[in-house]
């Protein structure tokens, strides 16, 4: 069983910072691309940024220059920083990450997992 759990939500005035965590656990044979999606209320979920396990990323181009996304591979945890906030940046941000595991018959299987979300509110 794969967990992805996300932490570092919560409410902030617009231009300020946030940094979002979030750590996958369970029988993880390694882990390739990770990223991030949003979805505001009556909008369908977008990613927001992604990035591979070789550390190359890319955004969605209403966050370039504002967000970053980095990864730990030993700790198996993706992080996204977000500056420069703006209220249409509020939204339901969730965790995903493309995971590799071990079958029973030793076949490797790769699967999306997702974590619960985590709210990220922007004052104006």
């Amino acid at each position: 069983q794969v967990q992805l759990v996300e932490s570092g939500g919560g409410l902030v005035q617009a231009g300020g910072s946030l940094r979002l965590s979030c750590a996958a656990s369970g029988s993880i044979f390694n882990i390739n691309a990770m990223g991030w999606f949003r979805q505001a209320p009556g909008k369908q979920r977008e990613l927001v940024a992604a990035i591979t396990r070789g550390g190359t990323s890319n955004f969605a181009d209403s966050v370039k220059e504002r967000f970053t996304i980095s990864r730990d591979n030993a700790k198996k945890t993706v992080y996204l920083q977000m500056n420069s906030l703006k209220p249409e940046d509020t939204a339901v941000y969730y965790c995903n990450a493309r995971v590799i595991t071990i079958g029973t018959t030793l076949k490797l299987n790769e699967d999306d997992y997702w974590g619960q979300g985590t709210q990220v509110t922007v004052s104006s």
